[in-house]
């Protein structure tokens, strides 16, 4: 079951007028988009997804919605070509929910680390970059590099020192085998943290280009939002987080705050949903 994170909250802030057009771009299974059009039922919203798999079930989960919505397939940096091609010169706001889905956890493409499979890690399936080849091509100094700063990882140059010797014998092919070369290093713990969990955010980050395409994505808006439109951002680690926070502050020349302290999900919220534990959400006002 699709549950979309602080959905009440940020529909609250987004949906500002009646008939407004909204951009998801992150549109997954759909969940805020439908929050959006039961809102406000003369709202239109434009949904984009890199994901083809999450689209589909999206159009389906919408149909009720039918006319009001429209989806496309892309990396939300490139939100002013999507709406240039739907003809659209100014939006009333913009949402975007941050991170790997459910959907992609569950699938069996390498997101998670509790399961024996391929090494992919794509959010789109048709990329050319995947975690195989993160793993097994990338220099012991790249590794050490984004396990540091995607995973803010403390053992980043242990563990990029052992995957390289390990692979000297043969390539590193599922995250079984990348599990077991962490954990011989960082035995886990039960109770605490699993010692891949840092590990898989940072090559996950780094095959999708998370955080470039966050900062292309953010910097492109304020062109697009009319006076008054909003800007919801969900995130879930502190990079992301501070990626939000610090284009808040580059621009308060153009934005006004609604967020003065991120909004998290209630203790209900994430008893209902583990997964929204670390949601935080920040919002701002175009002036």
């Amino acid at each position: 079951m699709h549950i979309p994170v602080l959905l009440k909250e940020s529909v609250d802030l987004l949906v500002w007028r009646t008939g407004g057009v909204y951009v998801d771009a992150t549109v997954g299974l759909g969940g805020h988009t439908k929050g959006i059009l039961e809102r406000d039922p003369r709202a239109f919203v434009i949904g984009i997804d890199r994901d083809p798999h999450a689209l589909k079930l999206a159009e389906e989960n919408l149909k009720d919605f039918e006319g009001r919505f429209c989806l496309y397939q892309a990396n939300f940096r490139h939100l002013d070509e999507v709406l240039k091609q739907e003809g659209i010169k100014e939006v009333d706001g913009f949402l975007f929910d941050l991170g790997v889905s459910m959907l992609q956890l569950k699938s069996p493409r390498g997101f998670s680390f509790q399961r024996d499979e391929p090494l992919d890690m794509r959010m789109n399936p048709e990329d050319k970059k995947t975690a195989y080849q993160v793993i097994n091509t990338y220099s012991e100094r790249d590794l050490v590099r984004i396990l540091k700063e995607y995973g803010e990882e403390p053992n980043a140059s242990r563990i990029a020192r052992a995957i390289v010797i390990y692979r000297t014998k043969k390539p590193i092919e599922t995250t079984g085998e990348l599990v077991s070369i962490i954990t011989s290093l960082i035995p886990y713990r039960r109770g605490r943290v699993h010692p891949a969990t840092r590990i898989f955010q940072a090559i996950r980050i780094e095959v999708n280009e998370e955080l470039i395409s966050l900062e292309e994505a953010l910097e492109k808006t304020p062109k697009f939002l009319k006076k008054g439109g909003r800007l919801v951002v969900i995130s879930f680690h502190s990079l992301e987080d501070r990626i939000v926070k610090n284009f808040f502050k580059r621009h308060t020349d153009i934005f006004k705050l609604l967020t003065k302290k991120p909004i998290r999900p209630t203790l209900q919220e994430m008893k209902k949903n583990p997964a929204s534990r670390s949601a935080k959400l920040r919002a701002v006002e175009r002036i």
